[in-house]
């Protein structure tokens, strides 16, 4: 089992390159945004939940976001031969809980592929995402919020994984493929 953390501030390219990943390596994605957008869409008690939170830049409580990975998880057979983790985890405990949740599944996080971008770039990346895809929440005002959040609350989780030896840094500006080519160059030294 070949498990992989994707890790940037909103707008970096995390779905897109996860996209990539899951391609090349065959990996079964867990994208917590997805997973909560279609809660929601659904009008699910959760996906109320997570709106309420969501609508107003902020993250998840960290018991919800794991009750809701172990069950698609474990709802989810092909996800044995490795998974990508897209979303997730934002904060260090998040981080210190899906390790024991691997853990009881006799795996772990072997990478944690790090897009850094510069936080014009962020924005205005968001910006166009939100023009073309509608997505309520790629506006100005929810934008700031969440790079806030980022900052204060995900950030430091890349010193969490430095300190594990899991961080690999990528630079996440340059064209999708030369991106992806150094997260492959990167991944084939594991």
């Amino acid at each position: 089992m070949f498990n992989v953390v994707i890790f940037g501030a909103p707008g970096s390219g995390k779905g897109t390159q996860s996209e990539r990943i899951i391609s090349e390596y065959g990996l079964f994605h867990i994208s917590t945004g997805d997973v909560l957008r279609e809660q929601i869409a659904k009008g699910t008690e959760l996906g109320k939940i997570a709106d309420s939170y969501i609508s107003k830049g902020q993250l998840i409580p960290d018991e919800l976001m794991i009750d809701i990975l172990s069950q698609v998880l474990d709802a989810n057979p092909q996800a044995g031969k490795g998974v990508i983790f897209d979303g997730f985890p934002r904060t260090i405990e998040q981080a210190k809980a899906l390790k024991k949740m691997l853990a009881l599944r006799e795996a772990e996080v072997d990478v944690v592929v790090g897009l850094e971008v510069e936080e014009e770039e962020l924005i205005e990346r968001l910006l166009k995402r939100g023009q073309v895809s509608g997505r309520s929440d790629d506006n100005l005002d929810t934008i700031k919020k969440r790079l806030h959040v980022y900052h204060n609350q995900t950030k430091p989780l890349k010193d969490y994984y430095v300190k594990e030896g899991k961080y690999k840094q990528i630079k996440g500006t340059g064209t999708v493929e030369n991106i992806f080519n150094s997260i492959k160059e990167t991944i084939s030294k594991l």
